[in-house]
């Protein structure tokens, strides 16, 4: 069943080409960012556990209480917040697509890393009619009709995504662009089921498993770095309340609160199926973020052109845009543009190169794991 028939429209949005087994490499881009994600994960549940340990000791006194464990996240994109990670990682992609203004995506067509990233012309950005343009959105969202993930049920994304990075090889530093896939995934109510298909991040086009307990044997519980649909249905609406949570479960995270802040709430719209009175909330919340900025013409993986909503980054100078329809405001996909000079650890990221680049093409609800809205009965 397609949750939101006015959002996907294939038949009116081109299919990119047909991607053909990634070329041979000592470890694919993607997968240090599929390594990256999922240590990043595990330093997020042990700071949470920690955390929690504090909490539960000062009540031992009055009440007997257990340490809640913490859902083992996959987020699509994770700020990397120790240098114990960065040097158990190593070198890890940066961000993501690359499409230049006429929604080309870079790439030979043999492979996911493809060469060269290309550019786009950096949009102006205004605060002008900020809280304006999020009222609409947030208007837009509220009217969305959202049908209940039921247990037994998986809530299926499909996305476009690419990603530019600078990469290394013989101690000569190039920048790279993976070429423009389709990502498919798969999670159930609770958050416990799982399956996900991206030829950037999979060794086998197969996919692999999201299904809880990891190859550690930990099951933790959803937060927001890792949410389910189930913990979404309990989260504050009130965008005060909503704001104090993410700025507290966040706090260390990024290169600065309010960017953390707006980072996070983007993670929800991309890969997750927020109810609608909290879909229509996160925009409520997201005005309240300093430095949001409107930018009048963005683009997203898929080539469809809408109106951004946006932040740079103070440090990275990188500027993350939330794309939404002009007319219906309804949310297209992502990107993220450097803005400043020197971007990347190696300066190689100039401004315009577009970092990541996302579409959501699909978000529903189906009855199997690896079942398509199209396969659905």
């Amino acid at each position: 069943m397609n949750v939101n028939p006015s959002r996907q429209s294939p038949a009116e949005w081109e299919e990119s080409a047909q991607l053909l087994p990634p070329t041979e490499r000592d470890l694919p881009a993607g997968r240090h960012l599929f390594h990256k994600e999922r240590l990043m994960a595990r330093i997020q549940q042990d700071q949470h556990n920690e955390q929690n340990n504090q909490a539960t000791e000062g009540r031992r006194t009055a009440a007997a209480g257990g340490v809640r464990k913490e859902r083992f996240a996959m987020p699509r994109r994770a700020v990397l917040g120790t240098a114990l990670a960065f040097t158990l990682v190593g070198a890890v992609a940066l961000g993501a697509t690359v499409v230049n203004s006429g929604g080309a995506h870079g790439g030979s067509g043999k492979g996911l890393a493809t060469g060269p990233a290309l550019t786009t012309q950096v949009g102006a950005a205004t605060t002008k009619g900020v809280p304006q343009l999020l009222d609409q959105i947030s208007l837009a969202a509220a009217d969305s009709t959202n049908p209940t993930v039921k247990p037994g049920q998986y809530v299926y994304i499909e996305s476009k995504q690419a990603d530019t990075h600078e990469r290394t090889v013989d101690d000569k530093t190039t920048l790279v662009s993976n070429e423009l896939h389709t990502r498919q995934t798969w999670m159930s109510a609770d958050g416990v089921k799982g399956w996900l298909i991206d030829p950037s991040v999979n060794e086998s086009p197969e996919g692999e498993t999201l299904t809880l307990p990891d190859e550690q044997g930990n099951t933790p519980v959803a937060h927001l770095g890792g949410p389910s649909y189930d913990y979404l249905t309990k989260l504050t609406t009130d965008p005060d309340q909503l704001l104090k949570k993410i700025y507290k479960e966040t706090k260390g995270q990024g290169n600065n609160p309010d960017q953390q802040a707006f980072t996070t709430i983007g993670d929800l719209l991309g890969e997750s199926y927020p109810p609608a009175a909290l879909y229509s909330a996160l925009f409520k919340t997201a005005a309240k973020i300093p430095g949001v900025v409107v930018v009048q013409d963005s683009e997203d993986a898929a080539g469809r052109h809408g109106v951004a909503v946006a932040r740079m980054d103070e440090i990275s100078g990188q500027r993350m845009e939330w794309i939404f329809d002009k007319k219906t405001h309804v949310y297209l996909g992502e990107r993220t543009v450097q803005v400043r000079e020197n971007g990347g650890d190696a300066g190689l990221i100039k401004p315009g190169t577009v970092t990541y680049t996302s579409a959501i093409m699909n978000r529903s609800i189906v009855d199997g794991m690896k079942q398509t809205p199209s396969k659905a009965s």
